[in-house]
């Protein structure tokens, strides 16, 4: 049996997919330990899974919007994100994280490192110490270095033609070059652990052995076959720890949940619009504010019940619609139970889960400052046109076959082996 160190940060949707695979591999008899931030320890102690925090890498004690550090909500344009991505999370403190992760190198003497795929520094000390470094994504690929994937961040669909393939090979092109601004920080970390310099940022992703995309081949637009070292391994998703008892409002009419990011997004004005038009709809609707924002902020119809966490599998068993920012799990945990969405994406990976949603026919998608009357009137269509349904139910059905065959522990015990 062996031991596996797994890193990650407190960035969301990604922590609780690194959990259950630290989980399943306990399952199967290894030992596991995950380092991330301290508001992290309730999702692992649920899970039953070892916990240890960052103290010299930066580091969140809470999930409310004023502890979020990384506040790209503040930024106007993708430079500006990329840069709070290098400046807080991938290089600006990579020698902390490194530092920390060889602490727990030495003490726990893991025979792998496994990574959240921002974290260069906790990469850098793999490497430092010649362990084997595998990435796990819990979401699709978000770096620039997918090759016949379309660029990340924007929703592009698959290309179509020469002239879009040239296309999406410039925009990745461009979004590499931008990271690079982080490359003397992480250089700086290297030289410090001993390391020689890269060339290139995203060399450090390259030590990895595997990346492990915990997604559905089904719903993602990556290129067939996944070039080496990609590898899906299925989704890991599940209600989280923070979940709330709830039953959905009794009535027959139809149910419509709401689920915005559990990070703040200044999705306040958002929430607030499908509030409205769920108000002036013959429905029952659930909406869920998540950690960061309070449900009294909301003035609630008599047909809405506001709460901050509900879970979301039950009401899924009775959803007719599901509403949402689109992050990862709160795109693929619908489908899989046959639900249309509406889709307001803010950013992130958002706007790329709306398109694979929407071009497979599954749901539509408005932009986010979209008022209550355009939301009404697509929820609407929703629930009075049976084709998204019956979208939805084919899409739900290939990931939900994706989830069932899901493989990150055996993909990692295979690189063990080897």
């Amino acid at each position: 049996m062996a031991r596996f160190l797994f890193t990650t940060w407190e960035g969301g949707g990604h922590v609780q997919p690194m959990l259950l695979v630290a989980r399943d591999l306990a399952a199967r008899g290894h030992q596991v330990l995950i380092l991330s931030d301290p508001c992290n320890a309730a999702d692992a102690q649920a899970l039953d899974v070892p916990h240890a925090p960052w103290t010299s890498a930066p580091f969140q004690t809470g999930k409310r919007r004023e502890d979020d550090r990384l506040k790209d909500f503040e930024a106007d344009n993708p430079m500006a994100v990329i840069q709070r991505l290098l400046d807080r999370v991938m290089t600006g403190p990579a020698l902390a994280y490194a530092t920390d992760t060889l602490a727990a190198i030495d003490a726990f003497k893991p025979d792998m490192v496994v990574s959240q795929e921002l974290l260069l520094g906790a990469m850098a000390a793999a490497e430092t110490r010649g362990l084997p470094l595998a990435v796990l994504a819990a979401n699709i690929w978000s770096l620039p270095t997918l090759a016949g994937a379309p660029p990340f961040g924007a929703g592009m669909p698959p290309a179509a033609s020469d002239e879009e393939r040239a296309m999406h090979a410039m925009v990745a092109q461009m979004s590499r070059g931008l990271f690079q601004a982080g490359l003397p920080d992480l250089n700086a970390a290297r030289q410090a652990l001993g390391l020689e310099p890269l060339a290139d940022v995203f060399g450090q992703v390259d030590a990895a052995e595997k990346i492990l995309l915990a997604t559905s081949a089904a719903f993602d637009f990556a290129p067939e076959p996944l070039p080496a070292p990609f590898v899906y391994v299925g989704p890991y998703l599940a209600d989280p720890a923070w979940t709330e008892p709830f039953e959905a409002p009794p009535g027959d009419a139809p149910l419509i949940v709401v689920s915005f990011s559990s990070l703040y997004q200044r999705q306040e004005s958002a929430v607030g619009a499908v509030v409205a038009a769920l108000g002036e709809l013959p429905v029952r609707g659930v909406v869920t504010t998540g950690p960061t924002l309070d449900p009294a902020e909301f003035k609630a119809p008599p047909n809405v019940a506001i709460v901050r966490a509900a879970p979301h599998g039950r009401l899924l068993e009775q959803a007719s619609a599901f509403v949402t920012h689109a992050g990862h799990g709160s795109t693929l945990r619908p489908l899989m139970a046959g639900v249309p969405l509406l889709c307001l994406p803010m950013g992130r990976d958002q706007h790329d889960n709306a398109a694979r949603v929407a071009l497979r026919g599954a749901g539509l998608t408005l932009p986010q400052d979209a008022p209550a009357e355009a939301i009404g009137a697509a929820v609407r269509r929703l629930l009075d046109e049976p084709a998204f349904r019956g979208a939805a139910k084919a899409l739900g059905a290939a990931v939900r076959a994706d989830e069932t065959a899901r493989s990150a522990p055996e993909a990692l015990e295979a690189l063990i082996r080897r």
